[in-house]
């Protein structure tokens, strides 16, 4: 007997952990509702592009029975290595024999493909997490607005700062101390040409005493980039450039790159908007509570975000997904709360793996005499 039988999940974040988990468990004939808070299927997400692994991502849109639309939308990209003066150091694309390792979606081809996969309905829109609370046996849910549900189970799939967290966890956010500027160019080949150019349609990277410049001209209609720094320590935050405009952005970028050449000074003059990240990671170094009296667990970042050195976060993610739907539903558990503690051990492991790979990657990148070609050699 299945044990989800006459129960109903609450997957709480409709972001691409979330509506994979989601679409494992519907095809499994579970009742699920994603909670999620944007306004509607149209709100745009921005962010680059994302790369699914063989063994992790593209294993769990293989078992969602999407793994060949993936390959259909996303997009195989070679590597260009420039140096600061954009002088050309190496470009090589990708093999086609390895067209399937790891090609690049847009974010919003992989939630329109997420979401055209689930029963209609099942993602219930404009609902932002505030608490949960037991009530007969059911977990209810609370929303903004005065808005709420019930649930059997509960899966927070709700990002770093996941407001489910808590029920599962005392581990706290914590800052790496990393930058990462995202510009996005709408027409590039107008805009800015020159460095669009540079890139031969393969994402472009710069390593420059700390600095660091990761740039994809493929993102949809836009090209995408990333300037990564530590935080200067004359700083008092971390949030220190969520207080300018767009136009002063631009301006810090050229100032702290001011020996770099024209094509990145032109890149960003005619960026169109930024979006600051500061780079965050959760600790995995104990165990989560056990004394959770109703189903409840955490997957993709609200369980273990990461900077992206490694590229593993949403890699991570989708294999906590797979995992997890897969000991609800293969009949190996005679409980929820046995088939959620084994998924929690064996992520504790990959995951903690990852956050190794990803730390010992940040140290190394943000070295001053970094070079991507060695890196990529």
């Amino acid at each position: 007997m299945m044990l989800l039988e006459n129960k109903t999940v609450a997957i709480i974040g409709g972001g691409p952990v979330g509506l994979t988990m989601a679409r494992l468990l519907q095809q499994k004939g579970v009742s699920v509702n994603v909670y999620e808070r944007d306004k509607n299927a149209e709100a745009r997400i921005s962010g680059g592009t994302l790369d699914l692994h063989k063994g992790s991502g593209q294993d769990a849109l293989e078992k969602a029975g999407l793994l060949e639309t993936y390959y259909a939308m996303a997009k195989p990209m070679g590597r260009t290595i420039a140096d600061e003066q954009g002088n050309v150091l190496l470009s090589k694309k990708s093999a086609p024999e390895s067209q399937f390792d790891n090609p690049e979606i847009n974010r919003n081809d992989l939630k329109r493909l997420l979401l055209e996969s689930l029963a209609s309905e099942t993602v219930v829109w404009d609902r932002k997490f505030t608490g949960l609370e037991e009530r007969d046996g059911k977990w209810l849910l609370h929303f903004e607005n005065n808005e709420s549900a019930t649930a059997d189970f509960v899966i927070g799939a709700n990002g770093g700062m996941s407001a489910v967290r808590k029920y599962v966890t005392d581990a706290q956010v914590e800052y790496t101390g990393t930058i990462m500027v995202q510009g996005d160019v709408a027409q590039p080949e107008i805009n800015c040409k020159d460095f669009y150019q540079r890139c031969d349609d393969n994402i472009l990277m710069v390593a420059s005493n700390g600095n660091l410049l990761v740039a994809n001209p493929k993102n949809g209609d836009l090209l995408s980039y990333n300037v990564i720094f530590k935080k200067p320590e004359e700083w008092e935050s971390v949030n220190e450039l969520n207080k300018i405009n767009t136009a002063g952005i631009a301006s810090f970028l050229k100032e702290k790159l001011s020996s770099w050449g024209e094509c990145y000074q032109k890149l960003f003059g005619a960026t169109s908007s930024f979006v600051i990240w500061t780079t965050r990671k959760i600790p995995l170094d104990k165990p989560w509570n056990n004394d959770r009296t109703l189903p409840i667990t955490l997957i993709g970042d609200a369980a273990h975000i990461m900077p992206p050195f490694a590229g593993q976060g949403v890699n991570i993610g989708l294999k906590d997904a797979l995992i997890l739907s897969e000991n609800l539903t293969n009949g190996a558990f005679e409980t929820i709360d046995a088939a959620i503690k084994d998924y929690e051990q064996k992520m504790f492991v990959y995951a903690r793996e990852a956050e190794y790979e990803t730390n010992k990657n940040e140290i190394e990148m943000l070295n001053p005499n970094f070079s991507f070609l060695k890196f990529n050699s």
